[in-house]
């Protein structure tokens, strides 16, 4: 519930009177400061009546300059007003906030440049100990502290409701936030490095927090595009964005992060991937919002421009779906060497698992595969093989009838190495 209170220009109070009249319960009280206003009405609404209620009055000479405050209420006890919950449940979302209301919420969430500055450096520098120490739980608290929800919502609202200094607003606090991530992530990376925080010869690209981040594919894309949803509609129903913020830091701050450790490594190859991940991650979120805010009805307060809003809106959303569908032909050769990576594997296990077999005594205890160098499409060039039999019986001579299979699969001369371990089955 919302309680309005609006004031009401000279000349103008018996319009707007007849306009409250029809429609809700309000309390008038006359204005004294011997200004240009002669009244404030008091307004209690639900919610989701709030627009339309504002909108009738804006047509009965309430403009721009007459102030208007919204504030919640608790509680309204008025048989009236029930009805009027009623009706309007029936006809717009009862979850709904107001277009002004979305848009102070917005206003709001797109924080002031130095404390966003301060707490963007703090996140980054945050996830990148955590990546580099492959710990979940640093890694998620410093998603708690990103303050990246609000630009990115900012930007989108600012889009529909046609406000151009709030999209600016929203749109440089990205790109700033983004690099000052990672601008900070590779200073502390490169101070890690440097300073032997870390042992010597430490491989990066080996450890499961960074390298999962090095390799994305269309799931990725699916959690961006989840957030940017959960954002809009955490924001457009008053319902605290805490906890989606971290949804969306979540899809930007290990990735930077990610990206400055590259740097600090100097491996452009770990930049590349994770770069990638991040760009799609940040124009997917800023689609889904934009799509979802549209959906939902959101509007410039003019009707007159509410075609160069749509025009804009239609305008953006086909930009950032361009420039997902070219990111997104990293995403899938992502994909399809993944996927041709398992089918490999396992290609590779069944030829092995296939050959021991045909000796009873032997058994396949290990099989590992080394690749060519790199991050993407690597081919198999050697496999490991390990395998047990009886220690009173000489080992199986299996490594030419193995080589040979995994030759003629793979189409390819892998090196293969045959390692016997002793084994023994309690009786």
């Amino acid at each position: 519930m919302r309680l309005v209170q609006v004031t009401i220009p000279a000349g103008k109070r018996e319009a707007i009177e007849e306009a409250l009249e029809e429609d809700v319960e309000y309390v008038l009280t006359d204005e004294t400061s011997g200004r240009e206003y002669t009244a404030i009405a008091y307004i209690p609404l639900p919610r989701n009546a709030v627009e339309p209620v504002l909108e009738q009055l804006r047509e009965a000479g309430i403009d721009e300059q007459a102030q208007t405050v919204v504030v919640e209420a608790n509680t309204v006890i008025s048989r009236r007003f029930e009805e009027l919950q009623d009706r309007y449940a029936e006809e717009k979302s009862e979850e709904r906030i107001a277009r002004e209301e979305l848009t102070s919420k917005a206003r709001d969430l797109a924080p002031a440049t130095w404390s966003y500055a301060i707490l963007t450096v703090v996140s980054a520098v945050i996830a990148t100990a955590g990546l580099l120490l492959d710990s979940p739980a640093v890694i998620v608290g410093s998603m708690v502290i990103a303050p990246l929800i609000g630009p990115a919502m900012a930007a989108s609202v600012g889009t529909v409701v046609d406000d151009d200094e709030l999209f600016r607003r929203g749109v440089g606090l990205q790109i700033a936030g983004l690099g000052l991530a990672v601008l900070s992530a590779a200073v502390f990376a490169f101070l890690v490095r440097n300073l032997y925080l870390i042992p010597p010869g430490f491989d990066v690209t080996a450890t499961p927090a960074i390298r999962e981040r090095l390799l994305p594919d269309f799931l990725s894309l699916v959690v961006a595009l989840g957030a940017g949803v959960a954002g809009v509609v955490s924001l457009s129903t008053g319902v605290s964005t805490a906890l989606v913020g971290v949804m969306i830091a979540v899809a930007l701050i290990p990735p930077a992060a990610t990206v400055g450790i590259g740097i600090a490594w100097g491996l452009p190859t770990v930049s590349l991937g994770a770069g990638v991940l991040t760009l799609v991650n940040v124009l997917s979120i800023n689609l889904a919002a934009l799509a979802v805010l549209w959906y939902l009805g959101y509007r410039p307060t003019h009707w007159f421009r509410e075609d160069e809003a749509r025009a804009r809106t239609l305008k953006r959303v086909l930009t950032l779906a361009v420039a997902i569908a070219v990111l997104s032909v990293f995403l899938g050769g992502v994909t399809y060497d993944t996927y041709t990576r398992a089918t490999v594997d396992g290609q590779i296990d069944e030829a092995v698992a296939d050959i021991v077999t045909q000796t009873p005594e032997a058994s396949v205890q290990d099989i590992s595969i080394e690749r060519s160098s790199g991050l993407f499409f690597q081919q198999p060039q050697r496999v490991v093989v390990t395998v047990g039999s009886p220690p009173t019986d000489p080992p199986p001579d299996l490594a030419a009838r193995i080589d040979e299979r995994l030759d003629a699969l793979l189409e390819d001369d892998v090196a293969t190495e045959i390692r016997h371990v002793p084994t023994e089955a309690a009786a």
